[in-house]
């Protein structure tokens, strides 16, 4: 019961305070309210002391350290591009030349191979043309010993043909003057 009571005197406290018309933190006439502001107040001056004369200058020199920090890794950063520009333009400058070479180095290969062909292709037409002339020569000594050899068979074979159907032998010499007669015309043709 001693609870409720109290709880109902705590609450009509408030609508006292408003009814007389001022919050009862801003009744300066309460002892309690200015000894509440001048501790305040000192602890605001003193808070502001340690803060103006010690903390602030601790974040500033923590500002101060990081910008330094900072301005040293965009200049590293900033000479290592540099740096790394030159390389790649270094880079492909050799590029470049050796792509030059290179170029060079295949002409020239081609030029060594097409001259490689040329001197083979042209041994190997003297070696047909030397073959062909061989065995041209060779067709017509045999052509010849065949046609010396054809000589006495055609003689043999006009002299048989002409015993059947004439029922004599031919001279050997007209036989033969008509058989060098018929050759040499086949031969011309």
């Amino acid at each position: 019961m001693r609870r409720i009571s109290t709880a109902i005197l705590l609450a009509l406290a408030p609508s006292a305070a408003l009814a007389e018309g001022t919050m009862p933190q801003m009744d300066f006439a309460n002892p309690l309210t200015s000894y509440q502001v001048l501790w305040m107040a000192v602890i605001l001056v003193v808070l502001y002391l340690l803060l103006s004369r010690w903390g602030l200058p601790q974040v500033g020199k923590v500002l101060e350290n990081r910008s330094a920090v900072i301005a040293r890794d965009l200049a590293a950063a900033r000479a290592a591009k540099l740096e790394a520009d030159k390389a790649v333009a270094q880079l492909n400058a050799t590029i470049t030349q050796a792509r030059g070479t290179a170029q060079a180095e295949v002409a020239k290969a081609v030029a060594t191979a097409k001259a490689d062909a040329t001197a083979t292709a042209a041994a190997l037409a003297a070696k047909l043309d030397a073959k062909l002339a061989e065995s041209e020569a060779q067709i017509a000594a045999t052509k010849a010993a065949a046609l010396a050899a054809i000589k006495p068979v055609a003689a043999e074979a006009a002299s048989s043909i002409l015993l059947k159907l004439t029922g004599s032998l031919p001279a050997e010499d007209k036989l033969a003057t008509r058989v060098n007669d018929a050759l040499a015309a086949r031969k011309a043709a």
